[in-house]
């Protein structure tokens, strides 16, 4: 009888390996800041030669803007998933909201924003990409779902992406600073339910369709 052979282990496929630089990169800018990253530090920590990983990204600037692009992702999956929700707008509304929300909050996100808000002042460059690959993309997807809504009757003719920008600071509140500031562990379920609920109240305050009109 043949002895059995171990069979080798898979590599990873391009897209594995691409997650993987993107994983090691994000916590590597996280713990040491954007200008003391250097390409050959997360090429080591990936366990890996740099070669490798100029084959995936030309710069670190690069890099870092495919690590930003990913994590905003989440941003904008979120805002395109309510303009497929068909549930009644307001309940709607809430559930984008408490979406957005629990992911603004998360450890993960709070130090990325304290990550961008630390460098940009000496890398403006890094504040503009920030802002272009996921706060103007996401809210482009949240005005895309208020227009939805103005289109149904359930809201004022307006302009859905200055809606959608009061929507998100309403729900936002000052839950989301004072975890930047670190002056508040992690709000509760019930915290972000209710700061979420005052939101949709005045929202509709402002921006509801009047029955009567």
């Amino acid at each position: 009888m043949e002895a059995l052979t171990k069979p080798k282990p898979a590599r990873p496929g391009p897209d594995e390996r691409r997650i993987a630089i993107l994983k090691t990169a994000h916590a590597v800018f996280l713990a040491d800041g954007y200008a003391a990253t250097s390409m050959s530090t997360i090429a080591a920590r990936l366990g890996g030669s740099k070669a490798t990983l100029y084959n995936y990204f030309a710069s670190k600037e690069e890099l870092f803007v495919a690590v930003v692009e990913q994590k905003c992702e989440q941003f904008r999956a979120i805002a395109q998933d309510a303009q497929e929700d068909h549930d009644d707008f307001p309940v709607a509304l809430h559930r984008l909201g408490m979406r957005l929300l629990n992911l603004i909050l998360s450890e993960e996100s709070v130090a990325t924003y304290r990550m961008i808000i630390a460098e940009s002042g000496r890398f403006p460059e890094l504040g503009r990409i920030f802002f272009e690959t996921g706060s103007r993309q996401g809210m482009d997807s949240v005005a895309g779902f208020l227009r939805q809504a103005m289109d149904a009757g359930h809201l004022q003719a307006g302009d859905p992406l200055f809606m959608g920008q009061v929507f998100f600071e309403l729900s936002m509140g000052e839950l989301h600073k004072r975890r930047l500031f670190n002056v508040k562990p992690e709000p509760s379920k019930e915290e972000i339910r209710r700061n979420v609920e005052r939101a949709v109240s005045i929202f509709f305050k402002v921006f509801g369709k009047d029955p009567d009109v």
